[in-house]
C-alpha cells in the first residue's frame, strides 16, 4: 500500500512542478505582451482623454462662432443692395505732401558721384560701405 502512496506522491509532485512551470511561462508571456502593447501605444503618439475633450470643446466653440459669423455676413449681404457703394478711401492732400520722397535724385548722385544721403541717425560707425 505504501508503494501506491509513494507513486501517487511522485505523480502529484511532477504534476505540481509542471503546473508551476506552465504558470511561470504564462506570466512571462503576459509580461512580454504587455510590454509590446505599451511600446506600440507609446509609438502611436495617441492623445489622452483630457486633451481630446479640450480640443473637442475648442472645435465646438469655433463651429458656433463660425455659424454666428456666417449669419452676420448673410445679413450684411442681404442689406447691401439698399446701401450705396462706398468710394475707395484716398489719403488727404496734406498727408500726401508729408510723405517722404522715395526716389533718390539720380542726376545729383551721378554728377557728384556721391554716396546716397543718409540721415544723421544712420551715420554711425556700424554703417560702412
Amino acid at each position: 500500500m505504501q508503494t501506491q502512496n509513494k507513486l501517487f506522491d511522485d505523480l502529484a509532485r511532477v504534476a505540481n512542478g509542471a503546473v508551476s512551470t506552465v504558470m511561470g511561462m504564462k506570466d512571462e508571456i503576459d509580461a512580454m505582451v504587455r510590454q509590446r502593447i505599451e511600446r506600440f501605444l507609446g509609438d502611436a503618439d495617441l492623445v489622452t482623454r483630457e486633451e481630446f475633450d479640450a480640443v473637442k470643446a475648442m472645435a465646438a466653440k469655433a463651429r458656433t462662432e463660425n455659424e454666428k459669423l456666417a449669419a452676420r455676413i448673410a445679413k450684411l449681404e442681404a442689406d447691401a443692395p439698399n446701401r450705396p457703394t462706398p468710394r475707395p478711401r484716398q489719403p488727404a492732400p496734406s498727408a500726401r505732401r508729408n510723405q517722404p520722397q522715395l526716389k533718390p535724385n539720380l542726376q545729383a548722385l551721378q554728377k557728384n558721384k556721391a554716396a546716397p544721403h543718409r540721415p544723421a541717425a544712420c551715420r554711425g560707425h556700424h554703417f560702412r560701405q
